[in-house]
Parts: C-alpha cells; structure tokens; sequence
C-alpha cells in the first residue's frame, strides 16, 4: 500500500514557541478552504488534539513514539489521515527533544523522519533579530535527515522588526513561510497541567481558534506551505486498523481470579446479572464530559472492533450509566477541578460503586483512580479503592516502563507496556495488596490497584501498542 497524504510537521526549538497556534491555525485555514485536514499531535498530549479537532471537524489522534513504538507512527498516521487533502502533524517541546536518556525516541525530529515529513519550524522572534539565522541553521544541519524546509516567525513586534528578521534569514537557506504580529487574542488559559481542555470552554475555544485561523491566514503563506506539503515522499505500508489488531492480538487467557487479591471488601454486593444489548454485546460506558477529557481515540475503535458497544456517559451530568453497561472505562481528565460536582451527582457514584463491586470489569487512569478513591481533596467519590486522594504542590511527568503485576481484566501479570504519568496529585497509599504495574523508572516501586475487576493506575497506556488489553477486556465483560 503506498500513503501518499500531503503532509507537515510544524516544529519549534522549544516549548512556548507557538507551535500550537501555528498548527491550529493551518488547520483550521486550510479547513476552511475545503480541504480535509487530519490533525495529529506528537508525544502523549491530550489536550492539543482537541483544538485540533475544532479546527478541522475531525478527531484529534496521536502519534507518540515510546508509547506505541516506531513501527506503529506511519500505519497510525494513515490510519487517521485517509481519505484526507492535508495532515497537520503538531510536534512536542523542541524539534530535538525526546524521552529522557533515549536519545531521539519520541522526539518530533524521530517522528518528521518515520513520516518522510517537511519540518516548518516555528521561532519566537520576540528578543532577536539576525541572531535568527544562527539559530535556524543549527536546527537545519544538526541531523541531515530531518528536511527543516521553511520557518514561521512568531511574535514579531514591527515591520521594521520583521525587515531585519528576513534579511538575516536570507542568508541561511531556509525560506521565510509565514510572520506572526504579537496577538493576545489568540491566547487559550492555562492551568496546572496546560491548556484547558475544549470541552471546559467551547464556546471561547471556538473563538480563539478562528484567532488563531485568521492571524494565520493574514501572516502565511498558505500556498507555499501547502506545495511544501505535497512534495513529501509517498510512505509505504499499510495503514492501522482495529479490527485487524484485535484479530491479530494473542487471544486473552480466561479470566482468573487475582494475584494476591486483596481480602474481599466487606462493601462488596453479591454479583447480579447485568442486561446485555439485544444483539449480545455488552456495552462498554466510557467517562467523558468536561472533567474527563483524555483518551486516545484508538481505545474506543478497539473496544468497538473486539465487540463491545462503547457508549459516553458524563459523570457531572447523567445520574446513572448507560443501559447494559457491562464494563466502565474511566480515562484521565480534571476531577480535582470538578471534585465538587462529581461529589454531589451521588446517584452516579452509587451506580458506578455497585457495578465494581459486582466483578465488573473497570479501566481506570489517573483521574479515573482519583474518581473512585474513597475522597477527593475531602469529597467523597465512588469509594470502590479505599485511598484518599489529594492535590499535590509536585508535578509527577514522564515516560514509564511498566509491567503488570497481577492479573487483571486488562491483562495477566507479565505483560509489559509503556505508559505516562502527568499529574499534580497524589493518593494514600500508593498501591493496594494486588498492585497495577511495576514500574521501573525514575525509581522501582509498584503503583495502582487490582481489586475484582478492577484496575486502577495513574499510568497512562496507548492501547494500540497491546491491543489484546481490548480484547481481554471486552472478553471480561462477557464473561464477568
């Protein structure tokens, strides 16, 4: 099969360069000319690929090298790009960054060269000006086969400031693509962990996006960047498929009962039987809304392709989950933020109390633990984990290598993945007497909980990377 998708990486040399408005902006400009624009993020980024998809009316996918492993990059790019005119693929931190002590792994430059992909880097200009053309030329020639093909100056203060800025650019080689006048209007708030996500703030997301399509279209130049993007080489290789994934996956081992399980909770309800969708499938409830908006979209199409109907439920707003819920997949998001609201919907977290302790398999990550913690910051939650939980002054980020270490309705113990951690809190204790993973860096230690069918972690996983987890979760969910 051969991918021909025109294609950019838009890349800076460092965080805080405005790589995001650039790449939405080229989204959402290019959207807006009729082209269909896949949008892709590198790295484990959640809430990127959710102005993404604002600006181009398709899901916002990822592209991470560590978790997913290089040989997956360009099937799962043309997974998300068929059928499209343009990708925009977004990089992370600066272009030659990547996971700590891994050399390129997971770095945007890795990524530009598995997709055979023209780089534009996007430079804050705002304290320099031919000092430029250094900085330029390093990034261009520190590795051959990364094609810096154009440059995007940002925050430029004058014309004045944007003559001396090109004149200095001239001599470098690389062409100037675009100039950005400084713009707080198309600044998005940040909080403890980023951005805020869309679904906190749509309406004033949607007007920052169109800020950031308009100073785009005014200041680049969409032709030129648009043929750059046509002349990147056709890829070979077929594209990522769910449903070929699973098929392929190792069938998962029935279930059994858990390592080292802990001692039954004397909360636990006997099992009662859980209706089922009239053609046999069980549904799959998946938490969404505002204080819970990171997922992969791959997760949901494997659920899907292992045969599980996976409906979203909001927990601040619905008060039961949905009918023929049979498993619960609870992904990351903002709880500490909503921790009220989610305290007070008490029908909800007596629903989804009950389905745990019935043996129903439940996937939680980061905020999804913190969800079904005893208390939140002082609020009460689900109370299926007997943790407490809190906000943290210390930020925990960074690739994992983990294993598991009991058996699970995610997966046997032994099964090793790469995950990521990103949060500001904390939960009391750490781990339960069956622990989720072993994980071996930045120090050794066991983290999450096993308990029935559930397990709990505030390791993020890319579950394209072990697509058997879906299938022996949905295997679970019939069986449970």
């Amino acid at each position: 099969m051969v991918i021909s998708v025109p294609r950019l990486v838009i890349a800076a040399p460092s965080s805080g360069s405005g790589k995001t408005t650039v790449a939405t902006g080229l989204m959402a400009a290019f959207a807006s000319r009729g082209l269909a624009v896949s949008p892709h993020k590198v790295g484990p980024d959640y809430i990127d690929p959710g102005y993404h998809a604002l600006a181009t009316g398709r899901v916002g996918r990822n592209l991470d090298a560590y978790l997913c492993g290089t040989e997956l990059i360009a099937p799962l790019f043309a997974h998300g790009a068929h059928g499209c005119d343009l990708a925009v693929v977004e990089g992370v931190m600066g272009l030659y960054d990547g996971a700590a002590g891994e050399g390129e792994l997971a770095s945007t430059a890795q990524v530009a060269k598995l997709l055979r992909a023209p780089v534009v880097l996007v430079v804050d200009a705002s304290s320099q000006s031919r000092s430029v053309a250094a900085l330029v030329h390093g990034f261009a020639s520190w590795d051959p086969e990364v094609r810096v093909a154009g440059v995007i100056l940002n925050k430029v203060g004058s014309s004045r400031h944007e003559e001396m800025l090109r004149e200095a650019l001239d001599e470098s080689g690389v062409p100037v693509l675009g100039v950005l006048r400084r713009a707080a209007q198309v600044g998005t708030p940040s909080r403890h962990l980023g951005l805020v996500p869309v679904a906190e703030r749509h309406a004033a997301a949607v007007d920052s996006v169109a800020a950031m399509a308009s100073q785009v279209r005014e200041g680049c130049d969409l032709d030129g960047l648009l043929a750059l993007a046509r002349s990147a080489p056709a890829l070979s290789g077929a594209a990522w498929e769910a449903a070929a994934a699973v098929v392929s996956s190792p069938p998962p081992p029935l279930p059994v009962p858990t390592l080292g399980a802990a001692p039954p909770d004397p909360r636990h309800r006997p099992e009662r039987p859980r209706p089922q969708t009239p053609d046999g499938l069980r549904v799959v409830a998946v938490a969404g809304g505002a204080a819970f908006t990171f997922s992969y979209a791959e997760h949901a199409e494997l659920l899907t392709a292992a045969g599980a109907e996976v409906v979203t439920f909001d927990p601040l707003r619905d008060e039961q989950l949905p009918d023929g819920t049979g498993g619960l997949v609870i992904g990351g998001g903002f709880p500490e933020v909503y921790a009220p609201e989610l305290s007070a919907n008490e029908p909800l977290r007596k629903a989804v109390a009950e389905l745990a302790f019935g043996g129903a398999p439940v996937a939680a990550e980061c905020a999804g633990l913190l969800y079904l913690s005893r208390e939140l910051d002082g609020q009460p939650m689900c109370g299926v984990l007997d943790v407490s939980a809190r906000m943290s002054e210390r930020l925990t980020l960074g690739y994992r290598d983990a294993v598991a270490v009991s058996d699970s309705a995610l997966a046997v113990a032994g099964t090793r993945m790469r995950g990521h951690e990103f949060h500001r809190t904390v939960v009391e204790p750490g781990a339960g007497a069956a622990p989720a993973w072993g994980v071996r860096a930045p120090e050794r230690r066991v983290e999450g909980f096993v308990q029935q069918g559930v397990h709990a972690s505030y390791l993020h996983t890319h579950w394209a990377s072990q697509p058997g987890v879906a299938r022996r979760f949905v295997e679970r969910c019939r069986t449970s």
